[in-house]
């Protein structure tokens, strides 16, 4: 099979009629083997009634339903999970992103050679509180993931190649950093490709302001695991061997200026009326806290069962 196309979708009966008749004319023109997974997470309207009824009348239909809204990213992995094309493509139920992408999208993949493609939206028809913090937000993306070359990271308009949504784990609200997620795990041949925005035809938008402060939080988790997620060591006890030394410093400081004093009969106050001696045992606390957890983080990691889970792209072996 060509192509699976994988979309997620809460509260949209109005636009999938129309979506799925648009990507099945995008298909048959290119000569294309596909199917199309609706996602349907918990929506309360008649959306999945829909599904059915598309289903129904053609075998290029499939559906995953949730018994409750769960989120993008759940949406997404199950989506991958049942995924059969070459190229999976993901795109939003709102009619913003268009199909007519898909035919570039999949040469992109399957003639250049990338593992993923995100969809850029250079024009949008969103409104200014919307595109200034996702400006921002892109810019943080950029900076922290690595990925110089992507503007628009929570796009839903992406092409992967299989291997690539086979191999990463879609959690949480981590749908925004798939790109990131792919790099993690080893593919690192990432496009972009200037996509077509439309304004919403049906309904309202379904995310709140509340996903960018989410998007900040994830992004600071992501970039730690990455980083830090088999080592905590590496991290926790290095910040804590640091605190713990400049405090022991600081009372060794402490202790040599009372001796001093003592010695030339100077009079000089308890060492425990200078508050200099509850900041200094305050970071050997801290710091013997740090090092603690560091040490307790190695431990979980090293019993992880996913310890040695490592990318393997191609093994060759010699023959007997």
């Amino acid at each position: 099979m060509d192509i699976s196309v994988v979309i997620p979708l809460y509260n949209e009966e109005e636009s999938l009629p129309e979506l799925y008749q648009w990507i099945q004319r995008v298909m048959n023109e290119n000569h294309f083997t596909y199917e199309v997974i609706f996602v349907n997470d918990g929506s309360t309207d008649h959306s999945w009634h829909v599904i059915d009824e598309l289903s129904q009348k053609s075998a290029c239909v499939k559906g995953i339903k949730f018994r409750r809204n769960y989120g993008k990213s759940p949406a997404l992995y199950c989506g991958f999970k049942q995924a059969q094309g070459d190229v999976v493509i993901t795109m939003d139920a709102d009619l913003q992103d268009s199909p007519d992408e898909i035919p570039e999208l999949y040469r992109m993949i399957m003639v250049d050679g990338y593992d993923l493609v995100s969809g850029y939206k250079q024009k949008r028809y969103d409104p200014l509180t919307k595109t200034i913090p996702t400006k921002l937000f892109n810019w943080t993306a950029r900076k922290i993931s690595g990925i110089k070359n992507l503007h628009d990271f929570n796009c839903g308009l992406k092409a992967y190649r299989s291997d690539v949504v086979k191999n990463i784990e879609v959690y949480g609200e981590m749908h925004r950093y798939i790109p990131y997620l792919a790099k993690n795990a080893g593919f690192t041949k990432i496009g972009e490709k200037v996509v077509h925005h439309q304004a919403r035809k049906y309904g309202k938008s379904k995310f709140g302001i509340n996903r960018f402060i989410n998007g900040y939080l994830d992004l600071i988790t992501l970039w730690f695991l990455s980083t830090f997620g088999r080592k905590p060591m590496h991290v926790f006890g290095f910040l804590g061997s640091i605190m713990f030394f400049i405090g022991f410093v600081a009372v060794v400081i402490l202790g040599v200026d009372k001796l001093i004093a003592l010695a030339n009969h100077v009079p000089q106050r308890l060492i425990t009326d200078s508050p200099y001696f509850y900041l200094a045992l305050t970071m050997m606390i801290i710091g013997t806290q740090l090092f603690l957890a560091g040490f307790i983080g190695d431990l979980v990691s090293r019993s992880s069962s996913n310890r040695n889970d490592y990318q393997i792209e191609e093994v060759i072996r010699c023959e007997e």
